[in-house]
């Protein structure tokens, strides 16, 4: 370096303003060499001016050789912001100008070699354009609007603190949840303004929010960059990067990032930092960020996508009839099946209570005593009968199975809504008791009381005399029976209400909590043999009837219950033969136990279907229902239970205890396999019973499917997506087969020869199956969840050559593409993905996105790609999801000419 020395002239404010006004200025001047050979000599320099002052540094003016001023150029206007924040010491030391200058001129030339143009990324992409939106601090944040909250944040929380908010509850001011990564950008923004303390006041805090919610992508990777280069020295190194991996892995979530934050690092380092120089600068970064992969639509995509956005935009209408109209029409469309079932339902239970209405209302020696009231109580006892009986029928499963996979009723009756039907005819006894206890009760009874002695003549044949007791009526085996039913079905129904049932009800004392629950439920179901005996004993001693004929209550009941009785009794055949044994045992994060049995012979099931599981270890009476994870043409079975409730919890007890650390790589965080193929003793004793449809099953009428699983909702979908890989082969090998034989025919000189046998039973294998694409969407908000099924996925992703499968994971702990706070997180899953092929959240091939899904989005997308078909949808998962779902399904098939038919498992 070579210095000259410009004057020693008084120069009034040239120092930072941290010293004194007056102080002595040594103006120096140096020019430094920046070696490109693409430059030529003169270009190949940088001038730097600096004005010297006692304590301290400061930047006078950066110039190239040739004259040229560079101090509109960002990177040397950073260059001489870094210098003057190194140099600039204020009172805290006195240094000598010689010193000073040595320092700077050391630094001078470290900086200087950042001052050569680096290659830029070209902006004017499609996908740097999209990336330019993101690197976003606060999510969906407007500095105008946003800035009144924060300021009332402030005021609230700074009430005791004499205005001054400190560092420690930043991010509750400002609404950032990760209280680490809130104070990483503290620390940033404290740094740029020379701040020293722990906390800030309402000034300082504005200029933070500013800068947070500043919408240029500039300024926010600028701020990003400030929070990873912790000493402000203009380089991030490894050490950096992998406190800002971790940091960013702990505000997602994401365990298993953050074990590797090291092996992460050295990764985006040897990307980032091919010349091994140990950092990376601020360009690097803005280069791996806008590198976002390119999803625009062109052509003719792009203008049906215009067409269908302005076809779901929604329309006014101001005339009441026709809104009216319409909207009838959409829920008819949408609904048929339910409606008509519901109509039939209702004008039945219509029809039978004006029968038994009129009946009564014509018998003159009842009338005249009773009144209304024994018409009303002998109307609404008709359409209990029935009700008694109908509920039975939708909980019948194998029979609705056999209904559904033997006959073509599935067309016009809505078997998957068997529980809700249920459930509905359970509201309608409800009703029923109601209106027959109280017409009975509060009227009949006390009118037989008051009755003068003529008009209660005709009742003695069936009261006896009359009597001034009101127990007297009560007393009687038709009103003991009565009462006792009413309590044990008020037992039953409110332990089956979802607050009870899923145990909901939180405040419940001690002892009460006992009633929550599925056991509870479960158990308190089992009331019913006792309340159906006493309907038969009670309709038999029925009030104001002497034929045995009119007492028609046991023949509403006889086939509904043998027929019910079957079933049951088919369940315990078929469960006691159907041994099972258990070849392998995994527990998975998020509480997830994996269990893999024989096929017992003759189990055949369809993909999205379900059965029951029992283990006697844990209760011999408890049955539950889970979906099959295997595919139909798999060795083994296999299903999937989560941890939810007490059974649930016991057995996964029960079978960690014989499950040790998995070795070999295997998954799982507790694993046991069966040698051999042998039943290992250990293991608890397993029943199953099954399988029984539901409505996934049906995948395989349509041509393009959505599936969509939250959590472990994926079960189901699993299934699917394996019979489809398993279905593709199994086409691959059929053409093979007859690509063969023709072969082998040609060769023989007998063109018709070809074996039609064995191509026949392989089209009759395949020609139910009509899935030409299939899209699944696994939606979970734990990164441990992946790996419950991340060899299937794998192995989707390597077979699957022609594509046929899209799979979709999304991790929803992780805060959304182009947040600040998932930045790393994602330029780490692009270096990773490019380089081994494996996603760094879900472990697998397939690539996760962050936060939740855009179901709107994926609608549309779906009825581009594929316009004028129709799309099965099956979801499982959430209730809260499903009306989403259902209504952009309803929506896009309205308003497109793609339809979409909308499936929820309910099992």
């Amino acid at each position: 370096m070579s210095s000259e020395d410009l004057g020693t002239d008084k120069v009034p404010h040239s120092c930072p303003l941290s010293g004194p006004l007056n102080k002595r200025v040594a103006r120096k001047g140096a020019r430094f060499n920046v070696p490109d050979s693409s430059s030529s000599k003169d270009d190949g320099y940088v001038e730097i001016t600096l004005d010297v002052c006692d304590d301290s540094v400061a930047v006078h003016s950066l110039k190239a050789a040739n004259g040229d001023d560079l101090e509109q150029d960002p990177e040397l206007a950073l260059l001489a912001k870094g210098l003057e924040k190194r140099t600039t010491l204020g009172s805290l030391m006195a240094r000598n100008a010689s010193a000073k200058i040595r320092q700077v001129g050391h630094e001078l030339k470290r900086l200087t070699s950042f001052t050569k143009k680096p290659a830029r990324f070209d902006r004017t992409k499609s996908a740097a354009a999209h990336a330019l939106t993101g690197l976003k601090f606060i999510s969906k944040t407007d500095g105008g609007h946003g800035w009144a909250a924060v300021e009332k944040r402030f005021d609230e929380i700074t009430g005791s603190n004499n205005g001054y908010l400190p560092r420690s509850q930043f991010g509750e001011c400002i609404g950032m949840e990760s209280k680490e990564f809130a104070g990483l950008l503290f620390d940033a923004l404290a740094r740029r303004q020379n701040l020293h303390g722990d906390s800030i006041d309402k000034v300082h805090l504005k200029y933070f929010w500013d800068q947070i919610s500043n919408q240029s992508f500039d300024a926010r990777l600028q701020t990003f960059f400030d929070m990873v280069d912790k000493d402000a020295d203009g380089r991030i190194t490894e050490e950096e990067v992998k406190e800002i991996i971790s940091l960013s892995a702990s505000a997602n979530k994401l365990s298993n990032i953050q074990k590797q934050a090291e092996e992460y690092a050295a990764l985006i380092m040897e990307e980032l930092d091919p010349d091994n120089l140990g950092y990376i600068m601020i360009n690097n970064l803005e280069m791996l960020l806008l590198q976002a992969p390119n999803q625009s639509v062109r052509g003719e995509s792009r203008n049906l996508s215009q067409m269908i956005s302005q076809n779901l935009k929604p329309t006014h209408d101001h005339n009441p009839l026709r809104r009216f109209y319409r909207g009838t029409r959409y829920f008819l469309v949408d609904n048929w099946q339910r409606v008509w079932v519901m109509a039939l339902w209702i004008a039945v239970m219509c029809g039978l209570f004006t029968y038994k209405y009129i009946e009564y209302r014509r018998r003159k020696d009842v009338f005249d005593v009773m009144r209304h009231c024994v018409c009303f109580a002998k109307g609404a006892a008709e359409t209990l009968k029935l009700n008694m009986a109908l509920i039975l029928l939708p909980v019948c499963r194998n029979t609705i199975t056999w209904l559904r996979n033997k006959t073509k009723l599935g067309v016009v009756v809505p078997f998957d809504d068997n529980l809700n039907f249920h459930k509905v005819i359970a509201v309608g006894i409800t009703i029923g008791v109601g209106i027959h206890g109280i017409a009975h009760l509060a009227c009949d009874f006390p009118r037989l009381l008051h009755a003068t002695p003529d008009q209660y003549r005709p009742m003695i044949k069936y009261f006896g005399k009359q009597h001034t007791s009101y127990w007297h009526f009560v007393r009687h085996v038709e009103g003991i029976t009565g009462i006792v039913m009413v309590v044990l079905m008020a037992i039953a129904f409110t332990l089956a209400t979802p607050w009870f049932r899923r145990g909901k009800m939180k405040n419940l004392p001690k002892p009460l909590k006992k009633l929550t629950g599925f056991n509870a439920f479960w158990y308190s179901h089992h009331l019913f043999v006792i309340v159906y005996t006493l309907l038969i004993v009670h309709g038999i001693k029925l009030f104001l009837t002497d034929k045995f004929c009119k007492r028609t209550t046991w023949m509403y009941l006889a086939i509904p219950v043998f027929l019910y009785l079957c079933e049951r009794l088919t369940r315990l055949l078929r469960s006691s033969i159907k041994a099972v044994a258990i070849q392998k045992v995994a527990v998975y994060p998020g509480n997830v136990l994996a269990l893999h049995m024989s096929k017992p012979h003759g189990f055949r099931y369809k993909s999205g279907q379900y059965m029951f599981v029992n283990c006697a270890a844990v209760s011999p009476f408890e049955w539950h229902p889970f979906s099959i994870t295997s595919a139909p043409g798999d060795d083994n079975l296999s299903v999937h239970i989560r941890t939810l409730g007490d059974w649930t919890r016991q057995l996964r007890t029960v079978f960690s205890e014989v499950c040790q650390q998995p070795t070999d790589g295997k998954s799982g965080l507790l694993r046991a396999d069966c040698l051999q193929g042998t039943n290992n003793p250990n293991f608890p004793r397993v029943l199953i019973d099954g399988p029984y449809g539901a409505p996934a099953q049906d995948y395989k009428k349509y041509e393009i499917v959505l599936l969509i699983g939250l959590g472990i909702g994926a079960t189901p979908m699993i299934s699917i997506v394996k019979d489809i890989v398993n279905n593709i082969k199994a086409k691959e090998e059929q053409e093979d087969e007859e690509e063969e034989d023709k072969m082998n025919a040609l060769e023989n000189g007998n063109g018709a020869a070809i074996n039609k046998t064995s191509l026949s039973n392989s089209k009759r294998r395949l020609e139910n199956f009509k899935t030409r694409r299939a899209y699944f969407y696994w939606v979970t908000r734990e990164q441990g969840s992946f790996d419950w099924f991340k060899g299937i996925m794998n192995e989707v992703a390597e077979m699957d050559r022609n594509r046929v499968i899209e799979l979709h994971n999304y991790c929803t702990s992780v805060y959304e593409e182009g947040d600040a706070r998932s930045a790393l997180i994602t330029m780490l899953q692009a270096l990773n993905h490019a380089k081994n092929g494996v996603d760094v959240v879900s472990g697998t091939r397939v690539k996760s996105h962050f936060a939740k899904p855009d179901w709107r989005r994926v609608y549309k997308q779906i009825a581009v790609n594929h316009n004028n078909a129709r799309v099965g949808v099956f979801y499982c998962g959430a209730p809260a999801l499903t009306k989403e779902l259902r209504q952009l399904a309803s929506d896009f098939s309205r308003k497109t000419s793609t339809k979409f038919d909308f499936h929820k498992e309910n099992f």
